[in-house]
Parts: C-alpha cells; structure tokens; sequence
C-alpha cells in the first residue's frame, strides 16, 4: 500500500470585481442614513435606537482588511439592495461555481503536469454551494471531462483542508490516483451587506489543489502530506440557518438568520486557543518543535487572530513571512484563504522545508495539513 501523498499542483481563480472600504462604507452609509429617517418619530421616542453609520477605518483597524474581490460588484453596492445581482443560469448553462472551478483547476493541473482526463476523483469543499443536487462536483467533474466519481462537502471556513484530507485518505486506500479538491466561495451570497459588524468581512475567491501519490507524482514542485488532523467542537457561535426547510417552518425567518451571522468576540476568545492546541498537537505527534516550521498558511478571517493564534504556537509574534497575510486584498474567503495563502506564499521555501495550513471556522471545525517541500 502507498504510503506518501503529494501536492503537486494548485490554482487560483480572482474574480472580475474588487470592492474598496470606503466604497463599501459609502454604500451602507446612504443605507443606514435612509433606515433611521423612516424612523425619526421612533428614534426621537426612544423606542427605537438608531443605526449608526460604519466606518472605514475601523474596519482596517479591526480586521486587517483593506479590499475584497467579489463576482458582481453593482447590487452589492447598491443601497437598495445590498446583495450581489447574480442573473438567473438555465439548466443548459454552466453553474457560477463550476464557471470559477474550472480556471483554479487547469491551473493546478498545469503545475502537477497532468491532464484533465487523468483525473478521477474531484471533491468540491466551500462553505456554500449552489444548490442541492446534482451536486457542483459532478458539474465540475463533467465540464472538466474527468473521469471517476466527485462529490460535495461543506465544514464552513475548513472545508479546504477537509477535502484535502479525504483527498489523501482516497489516495492511500486506492480509491483514486489523482485527485483535484476545489473551492468556489461566493460568500458575498451568504454575507449581510447590511449589518455594520460584519458587512465587511467576506469576499469571493476559488482555489484548487492537486494530490497524487507520490510514487505516481511527475511535478516539478512537490508537496509531501507528512500529516492531516481534523477536529469539529459543536457551537452556534456562527451559524447560518439558511436551508431546504426554510418554506416549510411554522414561523416565518428573520432574513438575518438567513445569512451569515456570528458572535465576533467569543468566537474570537474560543477558537485562538483551539487552533493553538490543535497545530501544537500536530507538531507534536511528527515530533517537530514550532521552530522548525518554516510558515503557517492560516485562515484568513482576522488579522489579529492569525497574529495571536501564530504567536501561541510560536512563542512570540511572527513576521508576515512565517504567518504570510493576504485578507488585506482578498478579505475572507472561507475556506479558499488558506489555500490562496499557499498558493501565493511559497516562494522562497527549499527542500526540506516545512509548512502548516490550517483552517478554522463555523462548527467549530479545525483542519490542517503539515507538509515538507520535496
């Protein structure tokens, strides 16, 4: 039986469209003004409290976030709306996820120097997918003109490193010889452009990753896999109730139960040390001390949570080449932010080096892959 996986390839597609804070601001600004005008009489009772107006930055100040790239950029700045104007696809038509997969993915195999066809296993992993059935990942798999078998899955923010876990364990029991885990995030759909805490918060992004065995690996770059651990912890702390039932429910939603919604400081004060334990724990199982890990791709969600969550690990505060930061520009891409920090990141790194991805989010799931540059 096998017993080493490599990655061999990645991709990145960036859509179209990049939103700036102050643009992003001066949109929700004419919202809020608007909203507490209807309600001058209620306000000025003080039965009503008024909205206050976001501001660009405190956004910068409390996220690291500077710009995000986004798949329509027009109804999210539209204070009418406040949402993406995404036009209606027929069936006959390729799937928005899928239109973004396909870019990341021939990219990826470009790198592994594969071919499309030689693919057979095809795991779509995002924190929102389109729609039920058929699932995106056959979608995908037969716009690539792959072989083999694909399906869904969704662990929030980790879905990356999930799939690339299951990816692995496909590899090692045989089930494929080449597998393409992908990750279309439109989270400007799941996001609430009208809620000041975290309207700034996401953008939309798809990355996608190679594995092979590494006996079977012709790249000229390559990745060994030297150890996946994935971990979930129950919590409603972030949460978005959006689902098939939804019609069928005795009582009608509040729309913001339908989006993204989280409790920012909690999650912030219960995850840190989570991800700490859970890549120290890593460390420790390969015998590796944090000082021989050359850089941590991590979730890109906060920057200050990235800081402190690599300086527990670390014993000290990192620099941007241990800890590389790209939700400056990206924002929160959910589960494609720490893939597009590797992707991205990497340069520089020689023959023996050592990194960890690692993801966190909504579950609470943790997942991460340590790896050593071949």
């Amino acid at each position: 039986m096998p017993d080493r996986v490599v990655i061999t390839g990645t991709g990145l597609f960036t859509p179209p469209f990049s939103i700036s804070n102050e643009e992003l601001v001066a949109s929700l600004t004419v919202a809020v003004e608007e909203w507490n005008a209807e309600r001058a009489a209620q306000i000025a009772e003080g039965t009503v409290a008024a909205r206050p107006v976001p501001d660009a930055e405190f956004i910068e100040r409390a996220s690291g976030i500077k710009s995000r790239y986004v798949m329509e950029k027009s109804g999210v700045l539209d204070p009418q709306r406040l949402r993406p104007h995404l036009p209606t696809r027929s069936e006959d038509e390729l799937g928005l996820q899928a239109e973004m997969a396909l870019p990341a993915i021939h990219e990826a195999l470009a790198q592994a120097g594969r071919r499309a066809d030689e693919v057979d296993c095809v795991i779509v992993g995002c924190s929102n997918l389109q729609r039920a059935y058929p699932a995106v990942a056959i979608e995908i798999q037969h716009a690539l003109g792959a072989g083999g078998w694909a399906y869904d899955m969704n662990v929030a923010c980790s879905s990356a490193t999930f799939s690339m876990q299951a990816g692995v364990d496909a590899l090692l029991n045989g089930s494929a010889d080449c597998v393409v885990v992908v990750h279309p995030e439109i989270t400007s759909g799941h996001n609430n452009f009208a809620a000041r805490d975290h309207h700034f918060i996401f953008g939309d992004a798809c990355t996608a990753v190679v594995l092979e065995r590494a006996e079977d690996a012709i790249a000229g770059e390559q990745w060994e896999v030297l150890r996946g651990r994935l971990l979930t912890k129950f919590s409603n702390s972030i949460r978005n109730d959006f689902g098939f039932l939804n019609p069928s429910e005795d009582t009608e939603r509040d729309p913001a139960e339908l989006v993204f919604r989280q409790r920012g400081q909690q999650v912030f004060k219960e995850v840190c040390p989570m991800v700490v334990g859970h890549i120290n724990e890593q460390l420790q199982a390969l015998s590796l001390e944090a000082s021989q890990v050359r850089r941590f791709w991590l979730h890109q969600a906060n920057l200050k949570m990235n800081q402190l969550i690599a300086k527990g690990v670390l014993g000290r505060v990192p620099d941007e080449d241990e800890a590389p930061v790209i939700l400056d520009r990206y924002a929160n891409t959910s589960s494609a932010g720490s893939v597009i920090a590797f992707h991205l990141c990497r340069d520089g790194m020689v023959a023996g080096d050592i990194g960890v991805i690692c993801s966190f989010g909504a579950g609470y799931s943790i997942g991460s892959q340590v790896i050593r540059r071949l």
